[in-house]
């Protein structure tokens, strides 16, 4: 794990985050980051220069922001609205990262393949919006830990490879 590295988990379903294992709502901790900013701003002297956790949160050399989502109907919708409230908060995300995608994974059992192809239009609306996607396929293990994330990564970057090579 890198110096100066936090990871936020998002629930935008109920637009509640985990902060440091403490429940709170997004919009909550986005307006009171906002107000600070504000506050901070409005009562500095003149030539003085600070940082304030909203300047960080703004500045993509500091801040890589992704959006993780399911490709489902709602979960699409859900990240679609939390993407417009952080780019008006000035935060423009990064990335955004389809999770648990049963077409990632290439199901042959003929059920799990029909399911997979209700995946695709929720899967081709993100690609159409995005720059930076990445696809994780449904995984029989959760990767837990930094070894197994790593492996992940590798997977999820061979497969983007392969499949940049096929178009």
């Amino acid at each position: 794990m890198l110096d100066n590295t936090y990871i936020l988990d998002f629930r935008v379903r109920f637009q509640q985050t985990k902060v440091s294992g403490r429940p709170h709502r997004w919009m909550q901790v986005l307006d009171a980051t906002g107000a600070y900013h504000r506050d901070v701003v409005r009562h500095m002297a003149p030539g003085v220069h600070v940082v304030t956790p909203m300047m960080r949160l703004q500045d993509p050399k500091q801040t890589k922001m992704l959006i993780v989502t399911l490709p489902e109907t709602t979960p699409v919708l859900e990240a679609e609205a939390l993407q417009a409230d952080l780019r008006r908060a000035g935060i423009e995300p990064w990335a955004w990262v389809i999770n648990s995608s049963l077409s990632a994974a290439g199901p042959r059992d003929p059920l799990l393949v029909a399911r997979a192809a209700e995946e695709q239009p929720h899967i081709a609306r993100v690609q159409r919006s995005v720059d930076r996607l990445a696809i994780v396929p449904w995984l029989a293990h959760e990767p837990v830990g930094s070894e197994r994330l790593r492996e992940l990564g590798s997977a999820v970057e061979s497969r983007a490879t392969a499949m940049s090579a096929q178009e």
